[in-house]
C-alpha cells in the first residue's frame, strides 16, 4: 500500500532508539524526509546510519526534549532543512519505574516535564506548519494509560495526560490537522534486549528466547512486537490512507488490552 508520503516532512522526538526510530525509519521508508533527535551523540550517529537506502532523507540533531530552547530548535532547523513540516510525532523514553511511595515530588515533576512538556513544546511549535497543510500529530504513549501497570506509577498516572491534549487538539484543530494517541505494550527494542540480558545474568532466564517468551506473558498473540511493525502504524496513521482517523487512541500490544 502506498502511503503517499513522498517528499513530506516529520519531526520525530526521542528518535534515537526505540520506537521513535522505529517510527521515524517507517516515515523514512515511504519517502517522508525525518528529523530525528536524541541527547547521546554517539547512539544519534549510529541511529542515523540506519536510514542509508531509505527513499526519505533523515536530519539528525542533538536535542534534549525537556528543553523547550532545544525543541525550538528542532522544529526551526527542520523547517529550515526541509521547507517545511507535515507530521509531528512525539515519544519519550520511560520515566523512573517504583510504586508511589518510592517517588519523590521531584520525580513527579521530571516524568510531567518528559512525557507531557515536552508534546505540548513540540506542538506549540510546530502548529503553524503542521496547520498550513493538513498535518497530522501522533503521540506515541503506552498501554498504561488504558490500564495501570504495577510499579509504574508515573507512567500510569502522567500519561494519560498526553490522551486528554490528543483528544482536545483533535478538535479543537480538525479538519487542517489529526491527532491520534498510540498505545505500545512491548517490543523487541534495545531497552527490552538489554533487560532480558540483566535477567539472564541475575539467573532469571537459561536462555533469551525465554526471557522474550516471559515478557509476552499475558500477548494473545504469544509474543512481542516487532518495532518495525510499530512503525508501520505510526506511518499509516500520518497519511491520507487514515484520512478520518483522528482522537483516536490505537493499541499496538498484540492484544494485550482487556478494556
Amino acid at each position: 500500500m502506498d502511503l503517499h508520503l513522498d517528499g513530506d516532512t516529520a519531526l520525530v522526538t526521542a528518535s534515537s532508539a526505540g520506537l521513535g526510530l522505529a517510527s521515524a525509519k517507517a516515515l523514512a521508508r515511504e519517502g517522508a524526509n525525518v528529523t530525528i533527535c536524541g541527547r547521546d551523540a554517539d547512539r544519534l550517529a549510529e541511529a542515523e546510519a540506519a536510514f542509508e537506502g531509505l527513499d526519505g532523507d533523515v536530519l539528525a540533531r542533538q536535542a534534549d526534549i525537556t528543553d523547550p530552547d532545544d525543541i525550538t530548535d528542532l522544529v526551526d532547523t527542520t523547517v529550515e532543512a526541509f521547507g517545511g513540516l507535515d507530521h509531528v510525532v512525539t515519544s519519550a523514553g520511560g520515566p523512573r519505574s517504583g510504586p508511589f511511595l518510592d517517588m519523590t515530588e521531584r520525580d513527579f515533576y521530571e516524568a510531567y516535564d518528559l512525557l507531557v512538556m515536552s508534546a505540548v513544546w513540540t506542538l506549540q511549535e510546530a502548529s503553524p506548519h503542521l496547520a498550513d497543510g493538513g498535518g497530522t500529530w501522533t503521540a506515541v504513549t503506552s498501554t498504561s494509560v488504558q490500564e495501570a501497570i504495577d510499579g509504574l506509577v508515573l507512567s500510569n498516572g502522567v500519561r494519560r495526560a498526553v490522551v486528554g491534549v490528543a483528544k482536545t487538539v483533535a478538535r479543537e484543530w480538525a479538519p487542517d490537522v489529526r491527532a491520534n494517541v498510540v498505545l505500545p505494550a512491548a517490543h523487541e527494542t534495545s531497552r527490552i534486549e538489554e533487560l532480558v540480558e540483566q535477567g539472564l545474568e541475575r539467573g532469571e532466564y537459561s536462555t533469551y528466547e525465554e526471557g522474550l517468551e516471559d515478557w509476552a506473558d499475558g500477548i494473545p498473540m504469544g509474543r512481542i512486537g516487532d518495532p518495525d511493525e510499530f512503525g508501520d502504524v505510526v506511518a499509516f496513521l500520518a497519511s491520507d490512507r487514515a484520512s478520518f482517523v483522528t482522537g483516536a487512541s490505537v493499541p499496538v500490544d498484540g492484544g494485550r488490552l482487556r478494556s
